[in-house]
């Protein structure tokens, strides 16, 4: 799992921590549990 996260970061240009942070974000806003429900961080 790990590994897929790495390279999906790569992809995208950040670090894994960056990833994983957009990821949540974007888990959050899905299930629309953030506070500020907007794709944009």
């Amino acid at each position: 799992m790990m590994e897929a996260v790495e390279k999906w970061a790569a992809d995208d240009f950040r670090s894994i921590n960056g990833q994983l942070e957009w990821i949540i974000h974007k888990a959050l806003v899905d299930a629309k549990r953030s506070k500020k429900d907007t794709e944009n961080g």
